[in-house]
């Protein structure tokens, strides 16, 4: 292996010198913030968007059910049919008119309730409607049954159960929604790495084998330390970028910190005024320390060594997949036909890691997947928060380990044979051949 360090040089001088490289890697933060911009600012300005509704209530009942916002405000129109109302909102340019028809039953008030509007109407607006028509109309229906409306409301009674394990540890439902958050960036950042790098590996592989560079280059050095070269200096060039892309993150918030401080800091005084005003009530107390304790809960050294060891197997194991992907072809379309194998286990993993964990942890599915290598790296690592015995997750680790090693082997062998291959399309048949040579 005397050529490895130097192959993982060249790779990773190689692709941090390259201009596409440079460019994205310092524009990527900036086109990242550029767009959340423009869509907290189209957000803003849909959200602060003012709207007038009509409201014809020929019942006489619901008048008093619409008080204006911010940005919401109630047309009251009495005396008029609605042909006339309707003629009146056309002329005013409102947002919609909300007709409340006639009736002596309550029941058949709320069937006969529509809302005429130019355009298809917003859905936050309707349900916002909806959630004042159905109280109003529900608070009157049981007056006209002789109910006691505020002995009701004082008869509610809130119930929330405290969690302990057997052990005596506390726990509350915050802690599964931590966990899935923990668990699932790591799952997710797992993903979007092994997609991103992979797939930058096996454009290396191709452009090489095209160029007929690698005819060269295989004369002194063996195929699987130029397949390990190239995932290993890959894999630090991405490296590189991220933490490039941290550094100018923060150097970019602290630059619009100093633009903006102004606007910012105003932010920041209604945002602390309004959560210490919130935090005040016991109910915002207790959620406030249900959070603490959630976080004491989590198993942080656990985490963050899980997270290095299946982070680095199931990224070198798909690497390996791919370089052996871009050594089997000539170009980039040709590769269709075998990323579909590749990414398949990948979405799987996902898909059970989001719709099996958080339900159910530690069942069946979600322990078998956490063992299978290919969906292990992200399924383990979304279990990991919610307690996975140690002797689980070395099991899993050596089974990762493991069928690496077996793929690097695998993946050298087309490696050895692919890359000075040219002119055919590969099938799968043929590349069980090349596992015989």
């Amino acid at each position: 292996m005397n050529h490895l360090s130097l192959i993982i040089k060249r790779e990773y001088l190689t692709k941090v010198k390259n201009k596409s490289f440079i460019v994205m890697t310092i524009l990527s933060p900036l086109i990242f913030v550029a767009l959340f911009g423009v869509v907290a600012y189209l957000s803003q300005l849909n959200n602060n968007k003012e709207r007038t509704i009509a409201i014809l209530d020929a019942s006489g009942l619901l008048e008093n059910a619409f008080e204006n916002s911010t940005y919401t405000k109630y047309n009251i129109l009495s005396a008029v049919s609605l042909d006339e109302a309707l003629e009146i909102v056309k002329l005013s340019k409102d947002y919609g008119l909300l007709y409340i028809p006639e009736n002596a039953e309550i029941k058949d008030i709320s069937k006969g309730i529509k809302f005429y509007s130019e355009e298809s109407p917003s859905l936050t607006i309707m349900n916002s409607l909806e959630g004042k028509l159905e109280k109003s109309l529900t608070d009157i229906q049981l007056l006209n049954e002789g109910v006691d409306i505020e002995k009701i409301k004082s008869s509610k009674i809130s119930v929330e159960i405290d969690q302990e394990s057997f052990s005596g540890q506390k726990s509350s439902k915050i802690d599964n929604l931590l966990k899935l958050a923990f668990g699932g960036a790591a799952g997710y950042l797992l993903f979007m790495f092994i997609i991103i790098y992979g797939n930058m590996i096996m454009r290396s592989v191709i452009e090489e084998k095209t160029s007929r560079i690698i005819e060269v280059i295989i004369s002194s050095v063996k195929p699987i330390q130029l397949m390990m070269g190239k995932i290993i200096g890959t894999s630090l060039a991405g490296v590189t970028q991220f933490a490039i892309w941290v550094v100018l993150g923060g150097i970019i918030l602290s630059v619009g910190s100093a633009i903006f401080g102004m606007n910012i800091s105003e932010m920041q005084a209604s945002q602390t005024a309004a959560v210490q005003e919130a935090m005040q009530t016991p109910q915002a107390d207790n959620m406030a320390q249900n959070v603490i304790l959630a976080i004491q809960n989590l198993p942080l050294t656990n985490l963050v060594i899980a997270f290095l060891f299946f982070f680095i197997g199931g990224y070198l194991l798909y690497s390996s997949l791919y370089a052996a992907i871009g050594a089997a072809v000539d170009n980039e379309t040709d590769t269709q036909q075998f990323m579909m194998p590749i990414l398949m286990p990948l979405i799987l993993a996902v898909y059970v890691g989001v719709f099996t964990v958080i339900e159910d942890p530690h069942g069946t599915i979600s322990t078998v997947f956490s063992f299978i290598p290919f969906t292990s790296p992200v399924v383990m690592l979304m279990r990991i928060p919610f307690g996975v015995p140690i002797w689980q997750q070395i099991v899993s680790l050596l089974f990762l380990i493991g069928t690496f090693i077996f793929t690097v082997w695998f993946a050298a062998k087309i490696y050895r044979v692919g890359i000075l291959m040219y002119g055919k399309k590969p099938s799968y048949k043929e590349l069980i051949k090349w596992l015989k040579y």
